[in-house]
């Protein structure tokens, strides 16, 4: 929802970026201690970075190496063909990677990020000396919408074993395009339904709609770009490194 007295979606005001950057300069030199009233009054538009990244990021890497050792110790992950190996790998990371930080405790604070001044990237010509500005940034909405997924999941408070099979049948999805062995995946996927559902027999017998949930709201997890993923959690530390072949390497790795 727009905000009414937000310049910024007003079309009939050509000015209203400049006038906009103008005045919250002058805003910041009256005032430094008020920038909640500085910026634009559509919040979730903003952009975000972690509040305190080397203690989020560090814990972002713990979960990210126990989920790809998940896969590796898996033998029948490990005997699929190389090119599905990576084809899951590419397509599954991100939700098991959120699983994980749900299992693992792992919490996180966003803060706003300082937009980059148009009026300098146009002076210094901005956007060739530093292509990295050009990059999409984590805005509120969409961390908002993350953190969402993760306390829909904290609230089924799963047990190691739910954890365990659910990540099975994330892992093993047939849907993947391109799978070779996509029968033999499916029979994989099954395998690992049963078992989630089995253990909910025996742990939540009373609650017959809690496969149903778990399901549902797994799905959702999937929803999230795995680049607002990267961004946020391992740009940080990994730079410009592609995601992906950062983790076949750690598949890879003995």
């Amino acid at each position: 929802m727009e905000c009414e007295k937000c310049t910024c979606h007003h079309k009939d005001n050509q000015n209203a970026i400049l006038y906009a950057l103008l005045s919250q300069n002058l805003s910041h030199s009256r005032d430094s201690h008020g920038p909640s009233q500085q910026h634009c009054l559509c919040q979730k538009r903003r952009t975000v970075c972690l509040q305190t990244p080397q203690v989020t990021c560090q814990a972002a890497s713990d979960v990210l190496v126990k989920t790809i050792s998940f896969m590796k110790n898996l033998p029948s992950f490990q005997l699929l063909p190389w090119e599905d190996q990576l084809l899951l790998l590419d397509s599954c990371w991100a939700p098991l990677f959120l699983l994980g930080l749900v299992q693992e405790m792992v919490t996180f604070e966003v803060m706003e990020t300082p937009a980059p001044s148009m009026l300098e990237r146009i002076l210094l010509n901005d956007q060739c000396k530093r292509p990295e500005l050009q990059r999409a940034q984590p805005t509120l909405a969409s961390v908002q919408r993350l953190q969402c997924c993760l306390n829909s999941f904290r609230s089924l408070d799963l047990s190691p074993k739910e954890y365990a099979y659910l990540k099975g049948a994330i892992l093993f999805n047939p849907d993947v395009p391109g799978l070779k062995a996509s029968p033999y995946i499916e029979s994989l996927q099954r395998e690992a339904q049963r078992a989630l559902q089995d253990v909910l027999v025996l742990l939540h017998l009373e609650d017959q709609g809690r496969f149903a949930r778990i399901l549902l709201i797994s799905s959702s997890l999937k929803s999230i770009p795995p680049a607002l993923i990267t961004h946020l959690f391992f740009q940080p530390i990994i730079g410009d490194t592609d995601m992906l072949e950062l983790l076949s390497d750690m598949l890879l790795m003995k």
